[in-house]
């Protein structure tokens, strides 16, 4: 890979610009362009406390640095010598740089030095490492005009410095204002762009309030207690008064011995059609009686209730100043901070801009960036069968913040809302179906009945079978009503697939339904099927299973050039299991004579060029393949997971092949990533076949 710029430096003229927001974007979006990103701190507020915005991009995949490192010098470094700081931030700088394609550096956070020399101060430390200057404004609070004046007076100063400032983001603006801020501020030498303010991404968390009051938690799940707090209620008023201002995601603040405004706001949170609060903190050093206290362990609430020996006044006024943070341990907020960077900010544009070069290598972040930007550039409805798990909820949520599909959830709704509000996750945008009644379960039933009246199906046992999560929501994409499912996070792979094979059948001149995994190693991408569905398949069905994995291969970016394994190479073996490989390889290549296949061969001479140079010296995929075929069940499975553990790739799938509509199947170990993956990826397979409704 060849670039000709190499890092970027992210400042701003004052505090609280959300900086960490730009920064987090940008290495998400370099991450997808090169293979190793660092990122570098030139100067921390201390060695004590932990830079949390360095551990929030160090946690990003794809930068693999260690803390220490990342490090320049502290503010009490700049103090005492500014020129031995800086330095001393230039030689450690160039040792990430070393290990780095591309360096993200985050300038000072206005938490010590006064404005105008801090501002200085960055614009020495950009210039002298050579690195182009992304300026953030803070829009917050401020006309599109006062946002360019505090913008022309930083350039300035910026450049009287040396530092050279090649774009200009303004971050928590007024949403209404968005497009004429980014009018004020692009010029045609520099661009622009402008995000809006996104009051999630600036609330304390229940923990965060609590540490900050210097409370306990006394009742409640420890589990909630990462929930965003999105407003703040001091609870004096009698109960009936509270109870119309709560607001989901609201801490009420009320004396410790107002029991009945405790039981009060518990009954309103458990209560359907009642919003979700996150926490009920008790301030005064009061805690409820006995008899409270035995009541409220009875209703087995999980809501967190805290108590503090603060006042009220002062209790509110804390909680009030607490502002939260994007940390790495906050999944929503890293969601909601990406969507706003990937739908304001022109990535393509922004990384012209530095003069980022694309890498020819496929690294995983980047196969799994492709996914989610080619299924949200043409949106399916997917539906998620499996609504009880916290896995499918946690990437629901993602998905939603990302864009990247339309999604319907299986089960009860109250209570899939109560356990995603409890989880800090916004489902707002889903659509949450009880698969056990009304108008869509006595539809399923009849259509069901039609469709399985060849084997004396009736209504009554139909209602019964769709019923069945997988049933309904797989009756939901044969109908039209999805464009795909993705199921098997909490189900076997039978009680996923089989309903696909009675309802949406195979594609035409494909006998069977295969899988493969898409192995994404650290420089390319190869597919293995079939690895997950047929055990023993004969040599009809290994060419139907190339042919379709050669479909795969091209959907996903992958130009395929087939192995047929087997334990043979070439005309050198004989036997029955060789013979069928043979047979299999002679049938794809006169159905499909537009495919490079090769076949029977070893997975040496597949992959490896001085293997195929000796054994098939004439074969145009020996030593290149990047599909390949495995002759059983047995074998593919064992295969791909010797890969997987031993070269640390990652393998994304099953991808179900030869359906007419796409069902996909989850592992059990399934996680979060790995739901979100297999979404985008039914999604894709849903844009190359007929619309939802069709």
């Amino acid at each position: 890979m060849t670039t000709t710029g190499r890092n970027i430096y992210i400042t701003s003229a004052e505090g609280e610009t959300g900086k960490s927001t730009v920064a987090l974007g940008i290495v998400d979006l370099l991450t997808r362009r090169v293979q190793r990103v660092g990122v570098f701190r030139p100067v921390a507020r201390s060695t004590q406390e932990r830079d949390h915005v360095l551990e929030l991009l160090l946690a990003h995949d794809g930068v693999d640095l260690d803390y220490e490192q990342c490090v320049g010098v502290t503010y009490d470094d700049v103090h005492a010598d500014p020129e031995a700081a800086l330095s001393t931030i230039v030689t450690r700088y160039h040792q990430v740089e070393a290990r780095a394609d591309v360096v993200v550096i985050v300038g000072t956070d206005y938490t010590d030095v006064a404005g105008p020399t801090e501002l200085g101060y960055n614009a020495r430390i950009a210039a002298n490492l050579g690195a182009p200057v992304l300026l953030v404004a803070n829009g917050n609070k401020r006309t599109p005009e006062s946002v360019r004046q505090s913008v022309d007076v930083a350039i300035a100063e910026l450049t009287s410095h040396h530092a050279h400032v090649v774009g200009v983001l303004a971050n928590r603006c007024n949403p209404a204002q968005v497009a004429a801020v980014r009018g004020q501020l692009a010029t045609p030498e520099r661009p622009a762009w402008a995000m809006p303010e996104d009051p999630y991404l600036t609330a304390p968390t229940v923990r965060q309030l609590t540490d900050a009051v210097d409370g306990t938690l006394i009742a409640g799940d420890e589990a909630l207690m990462g929930r965003e707090v999105l407003d703040v209620l001091v609870g004096a008023m009698s109960i009936e008064h509270l109870l119309d201002r709560i607001t989901d995601g609201s801490v009420v603040i009320t004396p410790g011995d107002r029991s009945d405004i405790l039981l009060g706001l518990l009954t309103a949170h458990a209560a359907n059609g009642f919003p979700s609060l996150a926490g009920v903190i008790l301030n005064g050093g009061f805690t409820p009686p006995p008899v409270v206290t035995r009541l409220v362990e009875g209703l087995d609430a999980r809501l967190p209730i805290i108590t503090t020996d603060q006042g009220t006044f002062r209790s509110a006024s804390i909680a009030s100043q607490t502002r939260g943070l994007v940390t790495a341990g906050s999944q929503r907020k890293i969601d909601t901070a990406l969507a706003l960077f990937e739908q304001h900010v022109d990535g393509d544009e922004l990384l012209d801009m530095l003069a980022v070069a694309r890498t020819e290598v496929v690294t995983p972040l980047m196969f799994e960036y492709d996914l989610l930007s080619r299924a949200r550039a043409d949106r399916k409805h997917i539906v998620l069968p499996e609504g009880t798990d916290d896995r499918i909820l946690r990437a629901a949520s993602t998905l939603l913040q990302r864009q990247v599909a339309d999604l319907t959830i299986l089960g009860d709704e109250r209570d899939i809302l109560a356990r995603a509000a409890g989880l800090g996750l916004d489902l707002s945008g889903a659509q949450i179906l009880d698969p056990s009644e009304g108008e869509l379960f006595e539809r399923f039933a009849e259509e069901y009945t039609k469709l399985r009246a060849h084997k004396g199906m009736t209504v009554e046992r139909a209602r019964e079978i769709v019923r069945s999560v997988s049933y309904f929501g797989t009756m939901m994409v044969q109908l039209g009503l999805a464009d795909g499912m993705v199921s098997g996070a909490a189900h076997t792979t039978a009680h996923t697939i089989k309903p696909s094979f009675e309802i949406i059948k195979t594609v035409p001149d494909v006998s069977v339904v295969s899988s493969v995994f898409l192995m994404c190693l650290e420089d390319r991408v190869l597919v293995y099927g079939d690895c997950a569905v047929n055990p023993d398949p004969t040599a009809e069905q290994l060419a139907d299973i190339a042919i379709s994995s050669a479909a795969t291969a091209q959907q996903f970016g992958v130009e395929p050039r087939i192995a047929m394994l087997s334990y043979s190479t070439g005309e050198s073996g004989s036997g029955a299991d060789v013979d069928k490989v043979r047979t299999a390889t002679a049938i794809v290549r006169e159905r499909r004579p537009d495919l490079s296949v090769e076949g029977p061969i070893q997975y040496d001479a597949a992959v490896d060029a001085s293997v195929a140079k000796t054994k098939l010296p004439d074969s145009a995929v020996a030593g290149r393949a990047n599909v390949f075929i495995f002759p059983d069940l047995n074998t593919g499975n064992n295969t791909y997971k010797a890969v997987q553990r031993s070269a640390g790739a990652i393998a994304v799938g099953p991808v179900l092949q030869g359906l007419r509509k796409p069902v996909n199947d989850l592992s059990r170990g399934a996680l979060v990533q790995d739901i979100v993956n297999t979404v985008a990826i039914t999604a894709i397979q849903a844009q190359g076949q007929s619309p939802a409704g069709a």
